[in-house]
């Protein structure tokens, strides 16, 4: 969604209401959002991005106008076998890498509870074991 046309339905009133419908299927029932540390953010695989798109992505979280157009990540909340919090991030790569170059300390995102099978289905026998 092009910053104009955010622009455009935050005049109208609508984009809270879309950009709620903007979200995985992992997170399609999660309404609450929450700034997670960029610090705690587990991310295993090197991302890909287009610049342009991380460009558009850092002036819109420069601006706070702009800046709550921008869609949530998803966030893989894990607990370990001891109580250890683990938060795995493996979408929202422009995203992700706009509030890195920003030096942004927390980024919006959707926090999906999830298990150490839900983290094997990402990384198979790669999956760490988490305390």
């Amino acid at each position: 969604m092009n910053t104009l046309f955010c622009k455009y339905l935050t005049k109208h009133k609508l984009a809270s209401n879309i950009l709620a419908k903007m979200t995985s299927i992992h997170a399609a029932n999660i309404t609450e959002i929450h700034d997670i540390p960029m610090n705690v953010l587990i991310r295993p695989f090197i991302p890909e991005v287009d610049e342009k798109k991380v460009s558009s992505l850092m002036k819109s979280l420069s601006d706070p106008l702009d800046a709550v157009n921008v869609p949530p990540i998803d966030v893989l909340w894990i607990t370990g076998e001891q109580g250890g919090n683990y938060y795995y991030s493996f979408g929202g790569c422009h995203r992700y890498t706009a509030a890195k170059r920003l030096n942004l300390p927390t980024i919006k995102a959707k926090l999906v509870k999830s298990t150490i099978n839900d983290l094997r289905c990402y990384l198979g026998s790669s999956t760490p074991h988490l305390k």
